[in-house]
Parts: C-alpha cells; sequence; structure tokens
C-alpha cells in the first residue's frame, strides 16, 4: 500500500489511475463465443458450460423443484436477512416512482411523458468466489417494481450442475420469472441473443469478470442495452482527525475483498491518523480468510494526504469514487460539495457494507471513474420514459408558421409542408 503526502495538484492524474487491464486482447476471443452461441444456441451455451464450469448439463433452466430443495437449505437467520434487506430495498426504489404531468407549452399544445417498463431484462449473478446473492435482491427487486414483465437471471452451476441455494432463494423471494444455469460469454450471448430455452432480453443487468465485461460491451454495440460499463470496485474515505481508525481499516478492507483488482482510497487531512490506520489495516488483514485477495488489492490502494478540507474534495470529485465514505466531523457539508460518487456514506457508523446490503440504497454502481457521467442501477434503469404530444385546432394555428420557419431554414419542405395542409383546413 503506497502513502503519498501532500502531492502536487498534477500529480492527482496519477493517484486516480485504477488497477484496469487492457482488455482488447480479449475481444477476438469473447467475440467467437458469442457467434457460436448466436449460431447454436443451447449446444453452445452446455458446451461452454462444460469446458469453463466443468459440468455436463441436461437442461439449462432450473426447475421449480430445484428451486424449493435449495431453498430448504437456507438457514432460518440468512433467511430473515435476506427478508429484511429485501424490504428495505423495496421501500427506497418505490419511493422513485415516476409521475409525469401534463404541461401545456403554448395555447392548444399539451405535452407530457410516460414511464414504461422495459419488457424483458437479463440479470447477471457471477458465481466465482462468492455467491452475490445480495446482488440478485439489487436487481431484481426495482425490475419487479418498475413492472418488467420478464425477469431473466443466469448464474453459472457449480460442479454439481446445482446453483447455490442463497440465489435461489433471493431470485425467488424478489420476483425472478426464470432462472437458468449459464456464466460468462456464453450468458451473456444467451440474453442477447436467445436460444431454445433462454429468452432475447431487452436490457442486460449485472457485474462479471473482464469476460463479462467485454462480452456484454460487444453485445450493446447493435444486439442490446446493458446497464453500465464496468471495472474493479473501488471505495474512497474521506477522513479528519476525529475518525476512528479501526473503522477505517474495516472500511478499506472490505472493499479490498472483494478482488485482487479492487481499490480502496483513504485522502486524509490529518496525517496523524495515518500510522494508526496502516497498524489497523495489518492487524484485521491478518484474521481474514481472504487475506491472500485482499493483499493483493492493497497493492493498488493508496493513502493520501492532503494540505485542506477543500484539496479532499477537489480530489474526490476528480477520482469519482463507486463509494465514498465521510468520516468527518463536518461530513455533511462536505456531502455537498461532491459532485462526482456513486454512492455516499456519511458519518462513522454508516459503512459501505450497509448499501452492499441492507439499507435499501442500490449497490450496482458505476466505477473506474463513470461516476462522473453514470448513476447507479435505481428505478430508472428498468423503465423507458415515452413522450406524447397532443396539439389542438388552435395550438397548430399558434405554433404553425414557428414550426414552417424552422423546417424552410433547414431545407426540409416535406416537414414545413405537413404544417402548411393542416393550416390550411382550419
Amino acid at each position: 500500500m503506497k502513502v503519498s503526502k501532500y502531492p502536487a495538484r498534477p500529480e492527482w492524474e496519477r493517484l486516480i489511475l485504477r488497477p484496469v487491464s487492457d482488455v482488447s486482447n480479449l475481444f477476438g476471443i469473447v467475440q467467437t463465443v458469442l457467434n457460436e452461441i448466436k449460431e447454436k444456441g443451447d449446444r453452445a451455451v452446455k458446451r461452454y458450460a462444460e469446458k469453463f464450469d466443468k459440468v455436463l448439463l441436461s437442461s439449462l433452466q432450473v426447475s421449480e423443484e430445484e428451486t424449493e430443495e435449495a431453498c430448504n437449505l437456507v438457514s432460518t437467520e440468512l433467511k430473515q436477512a435476506i427478508l429484511t434487506a429485501k424490504n428495505n430495498i423495496e421501500k427506497f426504489h418505490a419511493s422513485q416512482r415516476f409521475t409525469g404531468q401534463k404541461v401545456e407549452t403554448a395555447p392548444g399544445v399539451i405535452c407530457w411523458q410516460k414511464a414504461v417498463p422495459i419488457e424483458k431484462v437479463g440479470l447477471y449473478i457471477p458465481g466465482g468466489t462468492a455467491p452475490l446473492f445480495s446482488t440478485v435482491l439489487m436487481l431484481a427487486i426495482p425490475a419487479k417494481i418498475a413492472g418488467c414483465e420478464e425477469i431473466i437471471l443466469c448464474t453459472p452451476p457449480n460442479r454439481e450442475g446445482k446453483v447455490h441455494p442463497a440465489i435461489l432463494f433471493a431470485a425467488k423471494t424478489a420476483g425472478v420469472s426464470k432462472i437458468y444455469k449459464a456464466g460468462g460469454i456464453q450468458a451473456i450471448g444467451a440474453m442477447a441473443y436467445g436460444t431454445e430455452s433462454i429468452p432475447k432480453v431487452y436490457k442486460i443487468f449485472g457485474p462479471g469478470n473482464q469476460y463479462v465485461t467485454v462480452a456484454k460491451q460487444l453485445v450493446a454495440l447493435q444486439d442490446v442495452a446493458i446497464d453500465m460499463p464496468a471495472g474493479p470496485s473501488e471505495v474512497e474515505v474521506i477522513a479528519d482527525e476525529t475518525a476512528n481508525p479501526v473503522f477505517i481499516a474495516t472500511d478499506f478492507l472490505s472493499q479490498a475483498e472483494h478482488g485482487a483488482d479492487s481499490q480502496s482510497i483513504l485522502v486524509t487531512t490529518a496525517e496523524s491518523i495515518v500510522t494508526d490506520v496502516m497498524q489497523a489495516i495489518d492487524e484485521q488483514l491478518a484474521e481474514l480468510p481472504r487475506r491472500e485477495i485482499t493483499a493483493q488489492a492493497l497493492e493498488n490502494s493508496h493513502i493520501i494526504v492532503l494540505k485542506d478540507t477543500r484539496e479532499a474534495i477537489d480530489f474526490t470529485n476528480l477520482y469519482a469514487p463507486e463509494h465514498l465514505i465521510i468520516q468527518t466531523k463536518d461530513y455533511m457539508c462536505i456531502s455537498e460539495q461532491i459532485k462526482n460518487a456513486g454512492s455516499v456514506f456519511l458519518g462513522a457508523y454508516t459503512p459501505e457494507s450497509a448499501g452492499d446490503y441492507a439499507s435499501g440504497t442500490n449497490h450496482t454502481l458505476p466505477t473506474n471513474g463513470y461516476a462522473k457521467a453514470y448513476s447507479g442501477v435505481n428505478l430508472d434503469s428498468f423503465i423507458k420514459k415515452i413522450t406524447f404530444q397532443e396539439i389542438t385546432p388552435e395550438g397548430i394555428k399558434q405554433l404553425g408558421d414557428t414550426i414552417r420557419v424552422m423546417a424552410g431554414n433547414e431545407a426540409l419542405d416535406a416537414h414545413r409542408n405537413a404544417v402548411t395542409v393542416r393550416l390550411e383546413t382550419i
């Protein structure tokens, strides 16, 4: 882990770099797999499951019997935790419902918007080193609230051809329509193109490794929409002399344990806390089951000492973190000046883990600086807004000449004539 003390502003561009790999060499490999999925459907999905997941599947769809059996394997304690989280996520996302209003922009000219759910959405849930059943909740719940007719979920099976019980329980609880045993590139291709078993969807959501990320980018060029660009997970902590070093260390490590390419950043105006934070990180790291992965992520991580709060805010807006934790005595004041962040956690008792699981906000967030332009997943991610307009005879008389002049000056005579013929009938 690197420590930078009072770096000059020109050095900040180097400090905001993420540990992002050049994936351009994967494009050919991924496109080859996608092409095979498009051409051969289920047969190709099963072949890649055998190759990558080491399992021979007779059927891709998870049956109701499998789901019921898996739900019985989930502990009562975990079921209750998932239900509590579901309730909070539902409350927060239901509050985002759009209510359109009709606006008379000119006499006789009425315009409005209507929110319409995306009919078919696909959710990708990685298997990997941890079963991300929390991501099932974060994606399926707003999709259900939005009114999506089909919510399709793909996730890789284990070597016994089973899906993790907690993923199946979360999917059933959140209202997923159908669940399929498909991972990696083949899952993205199946949802983008459709196969004999897996329906084609209109938008794909969910995290994944670099192969999944490239697959989403490629299918988004012409086949299907995706949620957002994705990269390794990251957190930034802003702290002053009042912050608890032990708390900071837990936030640092909870992000770093996501993966070897994750990144944690501490930005502080108090050089005095640096030694205590580093000591707390070392002590806690030694006790973590995933310490090897976490230690690799710490190699990408930084502690940055800046001269004042203004610099801390400016650096943060330049870095545009996926997660931002503010542990300062004036955290609310600082938060009001944050322009670029995926999700912000305020005060000493608001860990990033709360947003990851159960506070109600969504944990599917823009990474790699995309928070400068993208929002995290929310209810709007699952809807389209269609505009409507109605113009009365009086309205076209009022607005007609304006339209005719503008169309004529763009040399679009058919546009002008569409107004002229109407005016001649009034």
